[in-house]
């Protein structure tokens, strides 16, 4: 029966974690110790008051850094959260037409697509065939290129107008 494998901690290997036999140490201050061994940086490590962190494992020696881990921890949390807070999720937004629609309601669904794409939102272009509809499948395509005509400053095709079972579907991405 084999032993299971060791539990992989999330994070660098800190302090006692790190067996190896000698590391590449940087101390407190940025400056570069060189080789040493591994007893000596977790003296020097307990002598400052601080925690010696693996920086760089895949390296040969691994190098290790003299800092206060908690603090380090914070920072990094602290970063990890900046970037999450400036990422835009792209969301698809659909809107659906008819192929006998009128003007006016073109326009309302136009507005509405023209502040989906200053909102940074891809939109999802259905056009929906009902009944008798099915056999007058140019008008959905003359529609649909109407669209593509009316959004071409603020907006690029991602996926061209195809038939899937009774609706047209396209795909416009803001430029």
């Amino acid at each position: 029966m084999r032993a299971p494998p060791p539990v992989q901690k999330d994070g660098p290997r800190v302090n006692e974690e790190i067996r190896v036999r000698e590391v590449h140490l940087i101390d407190k201050d940025g400056a570069n110790r060189g080789t040493t061994q591994i007893a000596e940086a977790l003296r020097l490590a307990q002598e400052a008051g601080l925690d010696l962190v693996e920086i760089a494992p895949n390296a040969t020696p691994p190098v290790c850094k003299l800092l206060d881990y908690g603090k380090f921890k914070y920072q990094e949390q602290k970063k990890a959260a900046e970037a999450r807070k400036r990422q835009k999720i792209v969301e698809v937004k659909e809107v659906k037409f008819r192929p006998m629609i009128d003007d006016h309601d073109y326009d309302v669904k136009m507005r509405a697509m023209h502040r989906f794409f200053e909102e940074g939102d891809k939109v999802k272009v259905t056009l929906r065939f009902r009944g008798r509809e099915m056999a007058h499948q140019e008008l959905g395509f003359q529609l649909l290129n109407r669209v593509k005509d009316d959004t071409s400053k603020l907006a690029k095709v991602e996926q061209d107008a195809k038939m899937e079972g009774r609706q047209m579907v396209m795909v416009l991405a803001p430029r």
